[in-house]
Formats: structure tokens, sequence, C-alpha cells
């Protein structure tokens, strides 16, 4: 499970599993149910789920948990080749990228930029609004991973319940 050597053993495989499952149906639940559905695809989006992209600070469980929720939320996308392989390949470097922040203020920000990138490219149909269209996702990501994400990061490191699901490895 990490540098730390936790989750070893069958117990520690389950916990992680566990944990993988847990954040990857959370991540599909909350893009695909009504409302948030609403607001989770398109040029102009706030994917609520977005929030749980801060998780792989805490750990490295959590990219694998955001990659495959993300993959299941995108089987409903008006984008679907496009969402199911870029959007979740986004994810996944974005996720590696937030395991790697050096502290909980730069968490939120790999998704902020590595979705605006990737994400505007398709969505914009490859075409000249790529700008337009980057800067509006990177607005919705900012709110997601920002207003919503961080606190939910500083939450969980500060709550000693919470922060033992998640250790960070």
């Amino acid at each position: 499970m990490g540098k730390t050597g936790k989750g070893t053993g069958p117990a520690g495989s389950g916990r992680r599993l566990a944990r993988i499952a847990l954040i990857a149906g959370l991540y599909a639940v909350l893009t695909v149910m009504p409302p948030f559905s609403a607001m989770s695809y398109g040029p102009i989006q706030v994917r609520v789920s977005e929030c749980l992209t801060v998780l792989p600070y805490l750990s490295a469980d959590a990219i694998y948990g955001l990659w495959l929720g993300c993959i299941a939320a995108n089987l409903g996308s008006p984008f679907l080749p496009w969402d199911v392989t870029l959007g979740a390949a986004a994810t996944l470097v974005a996720g590696c990228l937030t395991h790697l922040a050096p502290n909980e203020l730069l968490a939120p920000l790999p998704p902020v930029v590595v979705n605006a990138l990737v994400v505007a490219m398709y969505v914009s149909g490859w075409s000249r609004a790529y700008l337009p269209t980057a800067l509006y996702i990177a607005l919705g990501e900012f709110i997601a991973c920002y207003v919503l994400g961080y606190p939910l990061l500083r939450f969980i490191s500060r709550n000693a319940a919470a922060r033992r699901y998640f250790d960070r490895e």
C-alpha cells in the first residue's frame, strides 16, 4: 500500500480494494445522478464528483478509484469514446500529480489544469473554440476542486477518524 508498508497482507488488500471501490462508486454516482448529471457534461460544466479529485493527496488508492469512477460515469457521456478514453486518462494523470502535490493548497490544482487542457480538446469539437471551452472547463473544475474539494481535503486532514481511512502513503 505504499511507502509505509501499511495495507500489506490479505486484510490490507481488502481495505485497499474497498477504498478504491468506494471512491469509484461515489465519483460515478455524483456524476450521473440527478440533479448532478445536468452539470456533468458539456463545455460549461461543474462536475460535483470532481471534488473527490483531492483524495489522491491523501492516498494513492484514490487515483485508481477516481479513474475507474470516471470510466463508469463517462459511459453516459455524449462524448462517450473521448470521455471514456481521454477523460479517464486526464483523471489518471491529474490523480498522480495530485498525489505528488507538496501541500494541501496545491492539491486541487492538477485536476483543474489537466482537465481544462485535455477535456476542452474534444468538447470543443477539436476547433477554434478550444480556448473559451478550456476556460469554461477550468472555471468549473476550480469550483469543484477548490470551492468543494479543498474544504473536503481540509476536513479529512483534520479529522482523526477520516484521516485513518485515508492515511497518506
